[in-house]
């Protein structure tokens, strides 16, 4: 079985350690922090095998298992979807971030402790930002046939279509030693097409 409550523990000790600085952006960090320690705990597994003579289950062994990393990254990746915006409470007489609370006008609600957390909204990928140093996507390559994968021209061009560019590539080929000392090729030619965002 997999120790969970070791691997836990020391995942506090080892990931929540860098966050010594008492701002909104730790107080943040430690909040995702414990919501991937949960996800992990409520996603384990129990597995179980049997043994017995002639595939009957006389004895049953049974032990806890982590679950796929992938089945955690798409839980994680919904949870990223709605995650929710919230902004720090200050304490009154020193100044620092006390907790973080939903950033709604008159409202202190906390978020829930399942829920993952943003102060920034994040950049837009998409389009071209010098403040970010982000490039955007307009002119990357993308793959056609892949639509929904990132690289697909889909997700890749943002809604905003590609161009199809029509290559020709020439070389020689199936070349062969003629007796003596003369070589013998082939032209070889290939028409390629590669999609660009627009």
């Amino acid at each position: 079985s997999a120790d969970i409550s070791y691997g836990l523990e020391f995942s506090k000790v080892f990931i929540d350690a860098r966050e010594v600085k008492q701002n909104a952006r730790t107080l943040m960090n430690l909040h995702n922090n414990e919501v991937g320690r949960k996800v992990l705990e409520k996603n384990m597994r129990l597995e179980c095998k049997c043994h017995g003579v002639s595939g009957s289950c006389t004895t049953k062994t049974c032990w806890t298992t982590l679950p796929k990393f992938r089945e955690l990254g798409y839980i994680l990746k919904e949870k990223y979807g709605h995650a929710v915006h919230v902004e720090p409470v200050k304490a009154s007489r020193n100044k620092r971030p006390k907790f973080l609370k939903i950033k709604k006008p008159h409202s202190y609600r906390k978020p829930h402790d399942t829920d993952l957390v943003y102060i920034e909204k994040s950049p837009n990928y998409c389009e071209a930002d010098l403040v970010t140093g982000s490039l955007g996507t307009q002119g990357r390559v993308c793959n056609k046939t892949m639509m929904q994968h990132i690289s697909g021209c889909d997700l890749m061009c943002c809604g905003r279509g590609y161009n199809t560019h029509q290559y020709s590539r020439v070389w020689q080929c199936n070349c062969k030693f003629l007796w003596c000392c003369y070589v013998k090729c082939n032209t070889c030619s290939e028409r390629t097409e590669v999609y660009t965002c627009k």
